[in-house]
């Protein structure tokens, strides 16, 4: 993993622990106990999910560019159905509570994406390799449409 995309998953990692935190606790403070398991599971689902979504982007972006979109948007409907197997499997649980779950499930995505999107922005990524010019160094081409 290089360094900027570390960089990107713990500016997005420790935002959503945060805020994990924070829900846990205020669910706790609601619901009781079960509602602080609720919290910490759909915390912990939501960040897994995105965790492993930006993992994969970033291998898919460094080993088959060309794939990269495509396999963005394949990744987005692979974290829909995990959240989606999940919640089927818990639908009538009572391990914990479902609406705790179901609020830091959703602050915990938005968090995500709200970090995700605002590291990328900051981020000082180049669009152009500038090491990938004329390696003999000696040769200038003319602009285009001129005669040479």
């Amino acid at each position: 993993m290089q360094s900027n995309d570390a960089r990107t998953l713990l500016q997005c990692a420790v935002p959503t622990a945060v805020t994990g935190v924070l829900a846990v606790a205020l669910a706790y403070a609601l619901a009781g106990g079960k509602g602080s398991v609720g919290a910490a599971v759909g915390v912990a689902l939501a960040a897994g999910v995105m965790a492993m979504g930006l993992v994969v982007l970033q291998r898919t972006a460094k080993h088959l560019p060309d794939l990269f979109q495509m396999m963005g948007l394949l990744l987005y409907v692979v974290q829909v159905l995990l959240v989606g197997v999940f919640l089927m499997a818990f639908k009538n649980t009572t391990l914990f509570n479902t609406k705790a779950f179901a609020f830091s499930l959703l602050a915990a995505t938005l968090v995500w994406i709200g970090a995700q999107t605002r590291s990328y922005l900051k981020a000082k990524i180049l669009y152009v390799d500038p090491g990938s010019g004329d390696a003999s160094g000696g040769g200038t081409s003319a602009p285009a449409g001129s005669v040479s």
